[in-house]
């Protein structure tokens, strides 16, 4: 069961001798790595199958540090609205999606980017499309844009708006056709799952697991794991292979009982307590605590431009702590997602009060913080956690007008970070980004746009990351932060045998380029592209 890799540059900082980033060979043994390093050094058994891999590089199976599986999945089959630049592609689109699928019950959408309507959102731009409902999420998910047979159907004309959340309305009080924040969470969320059988959810969950297989994934952190989605990866695991490990964020969605946000810490305390496998785990929770920028909900320091008054948190200090206190003397590590700087700073905050160093805490996404706090998340071990996928130049073309200039050479600081000594974890956020880690490791280093190849428009390219660094991140440093790193997460001695052979150059020019041949799981070959592009095992 020995097998040993030759002819081959092997990412292992931490193994390689004399400082380099690469050996030149690997040997596993069953499902573990007994050897890194000059194969004329080492002990091969005789029996031993030798591969060669004709100069391909080998890098530690990635870790999505931030995704949501069950959502990617399904967002796959909904009609693509990214490459829509205006509200009349977005209405030629969804028209000829109409058309072609006339006995569809609904029609979903994906990948609305608010700046394309600038900022607009109306069920009368909709209405004339088509009969039959309409939504569409937002880009960064954070928002959902329906017609009025949509807004009908979920009874939002009715509803109230829950707390951090708004249904945005008429002057005569009618839901308009704009949802946001928590609106989204708990009035159109549970909405859509009604339109999914569990069959539907099964087959997404497998579009899902094949397309991460694929793209070299060996594990994954889901960052809003609910009840029922739990049952059901439970249910796929049960009935077929899933190869990559999985570690989950319980979600406290917020309200004003905080009761009730006690009564979600528990569950997630139950859970974890349940289950015990590292490879399929609860590792904590979830809280959201702001928005996004390009929705104007993000929390900032000082108001939008055009704004009167800066957004505040969505959660009050007080019951933030009181939820991360509960969590933290149970052992559970918290995620808090905050992108503006009034958001970081209360996460800060609450976490140097109330927060135990060796949990791991996280914050996630990070987008616009001020430098101190910046060196404060070192200080204080708070994992960075971040998508550098948001900072494509296409999707920051909004920024400048919403927040000014000046504020903007302060956007996503993942060198400073770094530097300043915070654990550095980098995912994908899908679907809310593709969840490819090439183009995102080719966001974080070159600070240029991979969705439009032609300009040369960087992101504060001063913030950049080097190709090693940023690698690290989507690969050991994921694995930190999801408490993984003593299994997987590297290529060295006695870890998993999780890894990716890839053909690239080791530039961060041509990371675009790179193609993904193999992809190993404890030890055995998941995907192959040379095997019809499936995955081995179906």
């Amino acid at each position: 069961m020995t097998t040993v890799f030759r002819n081959c540059r092997v990412f292992a900082p931490s193994s390689a001798k004399d400082g380099h980033e690469f050996a030149n060979g690997m040997i596993i043994d069953t499902d573990q790595i007994s050897y890194v390093g000059s194969l004329d050094e080492a002990d091969i058994p005789n029996e031993a199958t030798v591969i060669d891999l004709d100069n391909r590089i080998v890098i530690p199976g990635f870790i999505d540090a931030h995704v949501h599986i069950l959502k990617y999945g399904h967002s796959l089959r909904k009609v693509n609205l990214i490459d829509c630049t205006s509200l009349q592609q977005i209405r030629e689109t969804i028209k000829a999606y109409a058309a072609a699928n006339p006995s569809a019950p609904y029609i979903l959408c994906r990948g609305w980017i608010q700046s394309s309507t600038k900022g607009i959102a109306i069920a009368s731009m909709l209405d004339d499309l088509d009969s039959r409902p309409i939504l569409i999420d937002s880009l960064d998910l954070h928002s959902m844009w329906c017609n009025s047979a949509a807004l009908d159907k979920m009874q939002a004309h009715t509803a109230s708006d829950p707390p951090g959340g708004t249904i945005h309305r008429d002057e005569h009080g009618r839901a308009s056709g704009l949802l946001d924040e928590s609106a989204v969470v708990s009035l159109a969320w549970p909405f859509v799952e009604t339109l999914y059988s569990t069959a539907d959810k099964i087959s997404a969950l497998d579009t899902a697991v094949f397309s991460y297989t694929a793209a070299g994934y060996t594990g994954v952190v889901d960052m809003a794991m609910d009840e029922d989605s739990w049952s059901l990866l439970e249910q796929y695991r049960q009935e077929k292979h899933v190869p990559f490990h999985i570690a989950a964020h319980w979600l406290v969605p917020f309200s004003d009982d905080q009761q009730a946000h006690l009564r979600f810490v528990d569950r997630a305390i139950e859970l974890n307590r349940q289950y015990r496998d590292p490879t399929f785990t609860i590792v904590g929770i979830k809280l959201i605590c702001d928005g996004v920028v390009d929705g104007c909900t993000a929390a900032l320091q000082q108001p939008y431009s055009g704004k009167l008054d800066p957004v505040e948190p969505i959660w009050p200090a007080n019951m933030l702590r009181e939820v991360v206190q509960r969590a933290d003397a149970a052992g559970l590590q918290c995620a808090i997602h905050a992108i503006g700087d009034k958001a970081i700073h209360q996460a800060i905050n609450v976490l140097a009060e109330v927060g135990s160093p060796g949990r791991r805490h996280r914050i996630e996404h990070l987008e616009l913080s001020t430098s101190e706090d910046a060196k404060r998340l070192g200080e204080l071990g708070i994992t960075a956690s971040v998508q550098p996928v948001h900072s494509d130049p296409a999707l920051f073309k909004a920024w400048p007008g919403l927040n000014g200039p000046e504020r903007c050479k302060r956007a996503f600081a993942y060198k400073e970070f770094l530097d300043g000594g915070a654990p550095l974890a980098i995912g994908t956020d899908a679907p809310t980004a593709r969840h490819s880690p090439f183009p995102n490791l080719y966001n974080a280093t070159t600070r240029r746009s991979a969705l439009e190849l032609g300009t040369s428009e960087t992101v504060n390219p001063h913030f950049g990351l080097s190709l090693a660094e940023a690698a690290t991140a989507a690969t050991t440093g994921a694995a930190y932060a999801r408490f993984a790193e003593k299994w997987t997460g590297s290529l060295k001695e006695g870890l998993s045998a999780d890894f990716l052979v890839v053909d690239m150059q080791w530039t961060s020019q041509a990371l675009l380029e790179a193609k993904v041949l193999q992809t190993w799981y404890r030890g055995k070959k998941v995907y192959d592209a040379g095997v019809g592009s499936k995955r081995i095992g179906d």
